[in-house]
């Protein structure tokens, strides 16, 4: 039976309403609004819609059959899923889909929050702006596309330093701390103020000389994204629809989220895409940029992208994940491990896997619980992660 009112009802009347979490707690939610809030970003945010274009269905191979060995444990697929808080997992070998699997109430049309995964995606777009001459070089300097950071600790800093967290900006990516520049970023979202971001990047003070440095910096990717904007003359929605999302096929909408109501898109963070499209974007990087026999990104590029700039120095931000899963290095937005796997890497689980040489991707979605609700028996989840990785590439 449907609940219904009339004309009749009073003014003040208790209706029925739909609580939403609270957008300025995002990256220090508990982990039932985190798997809750995560597939509805775009109801807590600005956002503007990568548009699809004509769907292409990947191929699929038989389901691969594997076990994930976890001390003296294996635990199945459904097990992994449990005990990682995997709200998606899909695999890619040799072109083909091999697995994909849905928890947590996922659905394979919701888009889940990327976090910093769309980092990584942003950075081919940079090389995409780079193939079509919108950006003449990487190391032209950041204030020729955005001048309005005259006068502000960036100038000095390259497009190249932006993109390899090297800036020499001085930058709290303390997600437990609330007065970190992370969270009064992420506030400023929440806030839809505009041009919020833009002037918390203005005020920031340098920490050492760019391009000397490797320091995790979510506003840097922020100002990439605003970056590629100014040099194509496009919203970043718009070309990742024109350069990636229609010529790979994806099958659903995508979308940025927005620093306010229609203002600029947020680069670096809590984009919203479906598992499959996340998967077809690893394969067009697997595949060297090419996608079902177009070259969509420029030659050469991906290979840029997985040649290390920075050595990942001990501690710091994301370190115990860095640790678990062998990362070593850090090239174009791309986590690079010691034996030729790039990684995507985001905030409380979302990881994108995909090693060129042997044919493989792994894409998965997850709700790694905020650190202040860790308890200590909270298992090694990108441990986990690294072995069943480790099992896929086993020979068949």
């Amino acid at each position: 039976m449907t609940a219904t009112t009339d004309q009749s009802t009073p003014t003040g009347a208790a209706l029925p309403r739909q609580h939403l979490p609270d957008g300025e707690e995002f990256l220090m939610w508990p982990p039932c609004l985190q798997s809750h809030g995560y597939r509805i970003v775009d109801q807590l945010f600005a956002t503007r819609t990568i548009q699809r274009g004509r769907a292409r269905a990947i191929p699929r191979g038989n389901e691969v059959q594997i076990e994930v060995p976890v001390g003296d444990r294996h635990l199945s697929l459904g097990q992994f899923m449990d005990a990682n808080n995997a709200a998606g997992l899909l695999v890619i070998r040799g072109d083909e889909v091999v697995l994909e699997y849905y928890g947590l109430g996922l659905k394979m049309e919701e888009r889940w929050s990327t976090m910093s995964t769309v980092k990584s995606m942003t950075a081919m777009l940079v090389g995409a702006a780079v193939g079509d001459g919108a950006i003449s070089s990487l190391d032209d300097p950041v204030v020729r596309y955005l001048p309005s950071l005259e006068g502000s600790v960036y100038e000095g800093v390259t497009v190249r330093h932006l993109m390899t967290m090297s800036s020499g900006v001085a930058w709290s990516e303390d997600y437990g701390d609330r007065n970190s520049d992370v969270n009064r970023y992420s506030r400023s979202l929440a806030a839809k103020v505009p041009d919020g971001v833009l002037a918390l990047m203005r005020n920031l003070q340098r920490a050492e000389a760019p391009g000397t440095a490797w320091r995790y910096n979510t506003g840097d990717t922020y100002l990439l994204g605003a970056l590629v904007c100014a040099a194509t003359g496009r919203p970043l929605a718009e070309y990742m629809s024109h350069r990636i999302w229609r010529p790979c096929g994806m099958e659903f909408d995508g979308f940025y989220t927005l620093e306010s109501d229609n203002g600029t898109e947020i680069g670096g963070s809590r984009a919203g895409m479906a598992l499959r499209d996340i998967g077809r974007f690893a394969r067009l990087v697997m595949n060297d940029g090419w996608c079902d026999g177009s070259r969509v990104l420029p030659a050469g590029w991906v290979e840029a992208a997985a040649t290390p700039a920075f050595a990942l120095p001990d501690g710091g931000a994301m370190s115990a994940g860095r640790r678990a899963l062998g990362l070593v290095a850090y090239g174009y937005s791309w986590w690079l491990d010691g034996s030729g796997g790039m990684w995507a890497m985001g905030h409380c689980g979302q990881r994108i896997y995909v090693h060129r040489a042997e044919q493989l991707a792994v894409v998965q979605l997850a709700v790694y619980p905020e650190p202040r609700y860790a308890s200590a028996h909270e298992p090694n989840r990108d441990a986990q992660l690294l072995s069943l990785i480790d099992q896929l590439r086993r020979p068949a």
